[in-house]
């Protein structure tokens, strides 16, 4: 990737922008931070608030937001929806007309796509396509108001940049590391990755036929504070609290590209304010404004050291006692249906064009954590 070629810079500060599970972990976390740095923006947060996980950290996140719309020179209009909803997405976007559009809301899990694959294809298929059909059509219309009025077609030009949250997943059992934006991903190994690697593709093929300036993110293995019940961190910690042993796979010879929330958040508010350029190819076709990233740590975690590292700081967040037996509540067991023995990400391309790299250090990240958990579940 050309690095010249990503240089359309887009003023967030007075956009409307849609984001897609705002409830959610990531989206909760995007919503907050641009809603304390940004001034004249409309902020539309939807989420269907399903139960996939405890509803209470979502009304959790929610409260904290509204908190923060309260001191915040943008504005926040929160909708309950599902994006595999068409007739509420066009709706979304008649009424609002984003500008920019951050779609966070999907159905997460590696293993919950093995025994609840329905999730999997409404939320991750038909909701992304509803998205990229809403985004097609908002520029219904503006050839014929430019030419009836210039300031008229001004007021509106479609979605300027569409920004959609992949996953490190798509690369499957991938034996080549760092993991680049490069290399093959044709051979996913869980259903949640057939997902993400479609939405991909999907994405290329609007950028081409619709010219929507398309930004694809690969997120690695996120985690912090009022996180995912269910990934690893979160759920080893409330095993630990009810006395059970936590199943550490491969017998402990996984490694993860562990990235924390902030970082994330920071390399997404980057990636929207630079959308890749429109252009037309020699066939006189546009050349498609489309783009992948990876936004990892770029520093795998063998996840034996990750649960030494959560287990000490749990004690000194005085969740776990001091004398707590850790090795009596751990247990090696063998790689699972549709995991992977290592994740690793190559942030080149993203530091090349947006100046960024994660780089928050696993024990900080996961002291915040444990800090979170004790004022949360006190």
């Amino acid at each position: 990737m050309d690095s010249s070629f990503f240089n359309c810079s887009i003023r967030i500060d007075i956009k409307t922008i849609l984001i897609t599970g705002a409830a959610g972990f990531i989206g909760a976390n995007l919503v907050l931070n641009l809603l304390h740095v940004l001034n004249g923006s409309k902020i539309i947060g939807i989420d269907n608030l399903n139960d996939y996980y405890d509803p209470a950290l979502k009304d959790y996140r929610l409260t904290l937001i509204d908190e923060q719309s309260k001191e915040s020179k943008a504005e926040f209009l929160f909708e309950r929806g599902d994006i595999s909803d068409r007739i509420f997405m066009d709706k979304i976007f008649a009424d609002h007309k984003p500008q920019i559009v951050v779609n966070l809301a999907a159905q997460a899990g590696v293993r919950y796509s093995i025994a609840n694959p329905d999730a999997y294809i409404s939320s991750n298929i038909q909701g992304f396509y509803n998205i990229l059909e809403c985004c097609r059509h908002s520029y219904d219309g503006i050839s014929e108001r430019k030419e009836k009025s210039e300031e008229n077609a001004e007021k509106y030009k479609g979605v300027e940049h569409l920004v959609y949250a992949s996953s490190s997943s798509v690369y499957g059992g991938n034996q080549k590391v760092p993991f680049e934006e490069t290399d093959f991903v044709d051979r996913p190994v869980s259903l949640y990755a057939a997902t993400k690697k479609s939405n991909e593709l999907l994405a290329y093929s609007y950028a081409k036929l619709y010219d929507i300036p398309c930004t694809g993110l690969r997120f690695f293995t996120v985690y912090g504070p009022a996180g995912r019940p269910d990934m690893f961190y979160f759920s080893a910690t409330q095993k630990l609290l009810r006395g059970e042993k936590i199943q550490i796979f491969n017998f402990g010879n996984c490694r993860r590209d562990f990235t924390y929330i902030d970082d994330i958040v920071e390399g997404v508010r980057r990636v929207m304010e630079e959308a890749p350029e429109r252009g037309i190819g020699g066939d006189g076709l546009p050349v498609p404004p489309y783009s992948i990233y990876n936004i990892g740590n770029n520093n795998p975690e063998n996840l034996l050291d990750f649960v030494r590292i959560l287990q000490e700081e749990l004690v000194r967040a005085k969740i776990l006692p001091k004398d707590f037996d850790f090795d009596a509540h751990k247990e090696l067991v063998a790689m699972q249906p549709g995991d992977v023995p290592v994740t690793y990400a190559d942030t080149s391309a993203l530091e090349r064009d947006y100046g960024y790299k994660p780089d928050t250090d696993l024990r900080t990240g996961l002291r915040r954590f444990a800090e979170w958990y004790a004022e949360f579940y006190k």
